[in-house]
């Protein structure tokens, strides 16, 4: 009862969003303290707001700048919220910038990041490196590799010498991932059924899978997801990932890489599999509704509704909602009863970090540009 009554608190104030007006403009040497959600860091602080915009409680942020001088903590973009939907205090600050979610503009779900950003490093995430003319050219690179959402290109005045002119290409999730994944009676989840654009030339192929099977060992990443297809879709996704297992028990979706072998075990309750390498996956997981299954967390708000089917209708048709979870009418708490919770989680490419470095440039792909 005490977790329904804190959900009930968030979801409260991220509904807060659809009633603000829209605010673009950003507030210089301003601090908006507390209130924080969590930090992430951000090159600039139009990408901090863009992050601001996708996190689905986020309603405003503060940005430190690069010349912030009080600590090291520079490029941090902490994410706030607050009951009111208002910053609680307003400090002037020196290096410091403010501002406001994008949420009530109806911004782009992918968002355009054109700029580029001399004397800063995206140190990680590291996935494909080699040696370029320009950054120009590693970012071309960049947006011509699928998998690719940033870089970082060393020019021709590095030290040391060795690394010159090399162009480090650089993975995020492109795909949502989703934070708890539990079963509940009552409630109904599932996905957006809005259909990722064609990847080139590419042909649908089903992907293969092994029921009762598993591939034990050689594991990268251990996510969540909702149904064999799920983890597939996450394995595709994914730099490195050439195979995975998934566990229906627990929903565990591990990603694995052996380019050497692929030995399989038999296993009840695990589905294993090979990623979509050569062609574009079936996305057929997604119009499957998950009954006894809740998606807790990441709420954009909620919506009162008579079916699961009209719940999973308006999270199509809404451009930010990726998944959702439905309080079905028999729920043993009425309060909650015919509640569609309408989610998503944090897709824009967002390096791990952000440092300064002296003869290094960074960037984004242009994908998004397009």
């Amino acid at each position: 009862m005490e977790t329904h009554r804190i959900l009930g608190i968030l979801l409260s104030i991220c509904s807060l969003s659809l009633g603000q007006e829209c605010r673009q403009q950003l507030l210089e040497n301003v601090d908006f303290p507390g209130s924080d959600i969590q930090f992430v860091f951000s090159p600039d602080v139009d990408h901090c707001q863009q992050l601001c915009t996708q996190h689905p409680a986020c309603l405003f942020f503060s940005f430190l700048r690069a010349d912030w001088t009080r600590d090291n903590k520079n490029f941090y973009c902490y994410l706030k919220t607050s009951s009111s939907g208002e910053p609680n205090v307003r400090n002037p600050v020196q290096g410091i910038t403010s501002g406001f979610s994008l949420k009530p503009c109806s911004p782009d779900s992918k968002p355009c990041l054109p700029q580029m950003y001399p004397g800063l490093d995206f140190p990680g995430a590291d996935y494909k490196t080699f040696f370029t003319e320009d950054a120009e050219e590693c970012r071309r690179a960049c947006t011509q590799d699928p998998a690719c959402q940033f870089f970082t290109f060393i020019n021709d005045v590095f030290t040391p010498e060795r690394i010159r002119y090399k162009c480090h290409l650089k993975f995020s999730w492109s795909v949502p991932t989703l934070p708890i994944v539990e079963r509940k009676a009552g409630v109904v989840s599932g996905f957006s059924n809005k259909a990722e654009p064609p990847q080139g030339s590419k042909p649908v192929c089903q992907g293969k899978l092994f029921p009762n099977t598993d591939i034990p060992g050689n594991d990268v990443l251990v996510l969540l997801a909702a149904s064999p297809g799920h983890c597939q879709n996450l394995c595709s996704a994914h730099t490195v990932c050439t195979f995975f297992s998934f566990v229906s028990k627990d929903f565990k979706c591990y990603l694995k890489v052996n380019n050497d072998a692929m030995i399989l075990k038999a296993k009840d309750g695990i589905t294993s599999g090979r990623p979509a390498d050569f062609c574009q996956s079936d996305n057929s997981w997604v119009n499957v509704a998950h009954e006894g299954v809740d998606f807790n967390g990441s709420d954009i708000r909620f919506e009162l509704m008579d079916d699961a089917a009209t719940c999973q209708r308006t999270c199509n048709e809404d451009a930010n909602c990726q998944f959702y979870t439905y309080v079905q009418a028999d729920f043993h708490d009425s309060v909650y009863r015919r509640r569609c919770y309408l989610k998503r989680a944090i897709t824009m490419p967002a390096p791990p970090k952000v440092t300064k470095l002296a003869n290094a440039v960074s960037g984004f792909q242009l994908r998004n540009c397009l």
